[in-house]
C-alpha cells in the first residue's frame, strides 16, 4: 500500500495526507449517497401524499448535504478547529467567488423564512405566470400559464427561475390572500332589450355559480387579516350596468380560484345563452352601423 502511495505521489505530486483525504472524502460521498437512496425509499413506503413526499425528500436532501458539507470541510481543513471559523470562511470565499449563486442562496433563504409565495401558489415574477411546482437552493421552478394560451391555463412548459430574482423583480401571488381571484365576464346587449330583466337573470346565474365560495372567502380572508391590513371588501357576486358604444353592458363579477378561471366562465355562458335563448326581448349586441333617411325640405 505504501509502494502504491508513493507511485501515486511520483505520477500526481499528491502527498500521502492529500491522497487520504481524497479516500476519505470518496467514502464519505458514497455513504452519505447510500444513506440519501435508503431514506428516500423509507419515504415512498411511508408517505401518502404528494405534498408530504415532496417536502420530506427536499428536507432530507438539505440536511445530508449539509452534515456532507461541514464533515467534509472539517477533513480538509484539519488546522480549523472551529467550526465558526470554517464556515466564515466558506462564506466569504463563497461571497467573492460565486455572486450569483451567493445571491441565489439568498434568495432561497428569504423565500423559507417570509414565504413570498409556497409550493402550489401561482404567482407573477416579472414577465413569467405560473404554479409553483418546486423550490430549491439555487432557482424555483412554475409550471407555466397563460402566454399564447387563454385564461390562464397551462402551456405545459417549465420555468425554471433563479432565487436571485425575487430581489429584482416584483412578484404577484395569486394564492396567497384567501386564494381567490376576482373574475369579470362582461354581457353586451342591445339598447331595445329589456336591461332589468336581462340584470335579473344575470344575477340569479352568478349567484348560482358563486355565491356559495362568498362564506369561505369571508373565512380565509379573516384569517389573512392577522398578517395583512386587508379591509373587508364585499365578496358577494354582483352585476354591474354601464353604457357602451353598441348597447347597454352587464358585466357579472365573481370569485373563482385561478385554475378554474376558464371553466368557471364557460359555465356562466353556457347558462347566459340557455336564459337569453327564452326571451325574445333580450338580444345580444354587436358593433352594427345604422342609416337614417331624413325627408328633404324645400
Amino acid at each position: 500500500m505504501g509502494d502504491f502511495s508513493d507511485w501515486i505521489e511520483q505520477i500526481l505530486g499528491l502527498t500521502p495526507t492529500v491522497q487520504g483525504r481524497i479516500i476519505t472524502t470518496i467514502i464519505g460521498i458514497g455513504i452519505l449517497w447510500i444513506l440519501h437512496q435508503v431514506l428516500m425509499r423509507i419515504i415512498v413506503r411511508r408517505t401518502n401524499t404528494l405534498e408530504a413526499r415532496y417536502r420530506l425528500r427536499k428536507a432530507t436532501s438539505y440536511a445530508l448535504i449539509a452534515i456532507g458539507v461541514v464533515l467534509i470541510g472539517r477533513t480538509w481543513f484539519e488546522g480549523i478547529q472551529s467550526l465558526a471559523t470554517y464556515l466564515g470562511l466558506l462564506s466569504a470565499g463563497l461571497a467573492i467567488a460565486l455572486q450569483e449563486l451567493v445571491v441565489s442562496v439568498a434568495g432561497w433563504l428569504f423565500i423559507i423564512w417570509r414565504r413570498p409565495f409556497q409550493l402550489g401558489d401561482r404567482i407573477q415574477i416579472g414577465q413569467h405566470t405560473g404554479d409553483v411546482i418546486d423550490i430549491d437552493v439555487l432557482q424555483f421552478t412554475l409550471m407555466e400559464v397563460g402566454n399564447w394560451v387563454d385564461a390562464d391555463q397551462t402551456t405545459g412548459r417549465i420555468i425554471h427561475i433563479p432565487n436571485g430574482q425575487i430581489f429584482r423583480q416584483s412578484q404577484a401571488n395569486y394564492s396567497q390572500a384567501f386564494r381567490y381571484i376576482w373574475n369579470e365576464t362582461p354581457i353586451l346587449i342591445t339598447f331595445e332589450s329589456d336591461w332589468r330583466k336581462a340584470k335579473g337573470l344575470l344575477e340569479g346565474i352568478v349567484l348560482k355559480h358563486a355565491e356559495h365560495l362568498s362564506e369561505i372567502a369571508q373565512q380565509r380572508l379573516s384569517r389573512t387579516g392577522q398578517r395583512f391590513m386587508i379591509s373587508q371588501p364585499r365578496l358577494t357576486p354582483s352585476v354591474y350596468t354601464s353604457v357602451a358604444e353598441s348597447g347597454v353592458r352587464l358585466t357579472l363579477r365573481y370569485l373563482c380560484e385561478p385554475a378554474e378561471r376558464r371553466d368557471k366562465a364557460q359555465s356562466i355562458w353556457e347558462d347566459v345563452l340557455d336564459a337569453f335563448d327564452q326571451h325574445a326581448d333580450i338580444e345580444f349586441a354587436y358593433p352594427t352601423q345604422r342609416e337614417i333617411q331624413t325627408p328633404d325640405r324645400d
